[in-house]
């Protein structure tokens, strides 16, 4: 990666400071660089960073606060704390797996969005830790940026094609079977909900289906919401509502950036990845409320309102996602505002059939500060969904419980006794935090990827 650099003469040391490390250090340091540290008054439990001149006058080294314990994202805002072109080493070389969580957290700050439009600044670079793993440190990295990248792309560029065809470009990468489903061949192949959504489209919609791994090993299967613009159909979004609908991929992005990790670091499962893309258009032949539309499992869907298009696409996907009855069963989607007012944006709601593997993600969510959040699959309101003409509404009859009758609605095409998480996400970072900058964010994936890597990993 390119923020990472072979070792290099006059790197800036970054030494890594608790409370009491800091005491102990200012007792033996120079008297002057002592001096500098007390006059700023750095204090570890406010401050992040403190520059220490060095004889110079330019910097000698860098002082990082370290909290206990210390989080996952420890050097993710390192880029704005030095001056543009800087190159940074680690003063003490830590154990492996702090080494990786250093690497990455600096890896993830340094992400930056430049297709449009340059940054004008020189990054400031790092000296991998010895010990850390770059091989794994850089696949999981670069999986993240490929997400981020999805996300932030304009419509312009990111339709239907360009998302499944990212999907193509990764199966080709790792030698996976893909097989894409475009326009009228959705009917013939019996995807009729993810057309009736995507038909209003000049860009016809797609399925995609990759495959990857020794057929024998663990069957997990992904599934992403790919809704690549989102105008709300003929219940037309307003101006406010519509203007960051080019994020409502963030799903399917999110699902990209996990097959990549799992694929990049070759863990022995049977990963199959199952992404409905279309645009929620207005045109002749959108699809309108009140119709009926018949899906791939067989329930019919009564269309109460066409901005609610999520789940649509994403039934069909879980239904055929089911036929081969995977270990486990995973999707993802920017599908309702509702979660969002449970959980806020930087959490992601979690909807799970199964207590322990509930409990699992959220254990891996914690220790990756990547946070999820369950909320519950409460049968109690599986009347708000129910249809008057179809078997099943795509929105609720009242106007609470919105996230939980979205999921209700999802696992109504999911078969019993299948292991199954659902996550409703933002996808996007409001503010720029360390290691997560403003804009596009793929969600829960490092979470998932920690947990299926100690559930399958060698």
């Amino acid at each position: 990666m390119e923020c990472f650099v072979a070792a290099a003469e006059g790197a800036i040391p970054v030494r890594l400071v608790t409370r009491e490390g800091l005491e102990a250090w200012l007792k033996t340091a120079p008297a002057v660089e002592a001096a500098w540290v007390r006059a700023h008054r750095f204090d570890v439990s406010k401050a992040r960073h403190l520059a220490v001149p060095g004889p110079d006058g330019g910097i000698g080294q860098l002082l990082v606060a370290k909290p206990e314990p210390a989080g996952p994202f420890l050097l993710g805002d390192l880029q704005g704390a030095l001056p543009e072109g800087s190159v940074v080493r680690l003063s003490e070389e830590p154990r492996a797996a702090e080494a990786n969580a250093l690497a990455l957290a600096f890896a993830l700050g340094s992400y930056r969005f430049e297709r449009y439009r340059k940054a004008g600044r020189e990054p400031v670079r790092m000296v991998p830790p010895v010990r850390a793993d770059m091989a794994r440190v850089t696949a999981l990295a670069e999986s993240v940026a490929l997400g981020r990248d999805l996300i932030n792309t304009p419509a312009e560029d990111m339709g239907p094609a360009e998302l499944t065809g990212a999907v193509a470009e990764l199966g080709e990468a790792h030698h996976a079977e893909v097989r894409l489903i475009e326009g009228e061949a959705l009917l013939n192949e019996n995807y009729p909900s993810i057309h009736a959504v995507g038909r209003a489209s000049a860009r016809p919609p797609r399925l995609v289906d990759l495959v990857w791994g020794d057929a024998a090993a663990p069957k997990v299967t992904l599934v992403g919401k790919g809704v690549c613009f989102d105008s709300g159909g003929l219940d037309l979004k307003p101006a406010s509502g519509m203007k960051m609908m080019k994020k409502d991929m963030g799903g399917a992005a999110s699902v990209i950036a996990l097959a990549s990790m799992i694929m990049r670091t070759g863990l022995p499962v049977r990963l199959r990845v199952l992404m409905p893309a279309v645009e929620n258009m207005v045109a002749g032949n959108a699809y309108r409320p009140m119709d009926v539309i018949r899906t791939r499992k067989g329930l019919t869907i009564e269309i109460g309102n066409t901005d609610a298009e999520g789940r649509v696409i994403l039934c069909d996907a879980l239904a055929e996602a089911c036929t081969e009855r995977p270990d486990l069963l995973i999707d993802m989607a920017t599908l309702t505002g509702a979660a969002r007012v449970a959980v806020g944006s930087e959490v992601s709601a979690l909807f799970c059939n199964n207590d322990g593997l509930a409990a699992e993600i959220a254990r891996h969510g914690a220790a990756a500060e990547d946070p999820v959040w369950r909320l519950p699959l409460w049968q109690g309101y599986r009347s708000m969904i129910e249809g008057e003409v179809g078997e099943i509404s795509n929105s609720g009859s009242g106007p609470g419980a919105g996230a939980i009758t979205a999921a209700l609605f999802l696992e109504s095409f999911v078969e019993k006794g299948i292991p199954w998480a659902h996550f409703d996400i933002m996808a996007w970072n409001q503010s720029a935090r360390p290691g997560r900058p403003k804009g596009g964010e793929v969600m829960a994936v490092r979470a998932l990827f920690a947990m299926l890597e100690e559930r399958y990993g060698d």
